[in-house]
């Protein structure tokens, strides 16, 4: 399992897209940083590139290689190994080598202009969303074989994620605007990650007094410690059904 993870870590970080990624994330980070005369708002404009570009690679690159390795998967297969080992393997090699590159793309700009508790949590989300992102593209190739139907659900996954979640809970308070939503809203923000590592970072940065109520809400249950808590088990969670049920899959997959 460990000769699998090494091989995949070492073949992905030798690929140029992920050479790429990693002089973008730190090319932002640092004029980000540089431009605003306040570390805090180079932090909050550089919250938007990780929301948007993290997830977005994550998931596309994760579900490219897996369907470009599929020739490897077969050999591993055939040989005397667990497939669950050979799964979870991959999925290691992947989110490790996606963490790698996030850290020293924007990890190292984030230490150095933001190294106090905003900045870590910068740090956690980020890599949070790096392995959340590589486990739900393991789950989208696992179920088609078509490599252009995996791709495509991989993209319209993020799509659905980044944007058209946020339309739907939209849609949602328009509907029930006479009720009162704001507390509720806190368990659908648990069903979007990107939304709910948004909320962990702007209560951080204090940031919830321009959303209303609504900031305030969140505030008394995010910007607590059961709140935290709360927020970190959802993100623990969406990597770890995905990979279950993905490696369930995989495990009785016909390949």
């Amino acid at each position: 399992m460990i000769k699998i993870i090494k091989y995949v870590i070492t073949d992905i970080l030798r690929n140029k897209i992920v050479l790429v990624y990693t002089l973008f994330l730190m090319a932002s980070a640092f004029s980000v940083f540089g431009l605003e005369d306040n570390s805090s708002k180079g932090l909050l404009s550089l919250l938007n590139i990780i929301l948007i570009v993290v997830p977005l690679v994550s998931i596309i690159f994760s579900a490219i290689y897996v369907y470009n390795s599929a020739e490897f998967i077969e050999l591993l297969v055939s040989q005397p190994l667990k497939r669950k080992s050979i799964w979870l393997s991959i999925f290691s090699g992947l989110a490790t080598s996606l963490l790698i590159a996030f850290i020293i793309g924007a990890g190292i700009p984030i230490l150095i202009y933001q190294a106090n508790g905003i900045g870590f949590t910068m740090l956690a989300v980020g890599i949070l969303l790096s392995v959340i992102f590589v486990s739900i593209a393991m789950l989208a190739t696992v179920k088609t074989r078509d490599k252009a139907k995996g791709i495509g659900a991989a993209i319209m996954l993020w799509l659905y994620f980044s944007l058209l979640f946020d339309g739907f809970v939209l849609f949602l308070l328009f509907q029930f605007a006479d009720y009162p939503m704001e507390k509720p809203m806190i368990a659908v923000s648990a069903l979007n990650p990107i939304d709910l590592s948004r909320i962990l970072i702007l209560l951080q940065l204090d940031v919830s007094a321009m959303m209303g109520y609504t900031g305030a809400v969140f505030k008394d249950f995010f910007g607590t410690y059961v709140g935290i808590l709360f927020s970190l088990t959802i993100l623990t969670l969406w990597i770890a059904i995905p990979v279950w049920y993905a490696t369930r899959k995989f495990n009785t997959k016909d390949l």
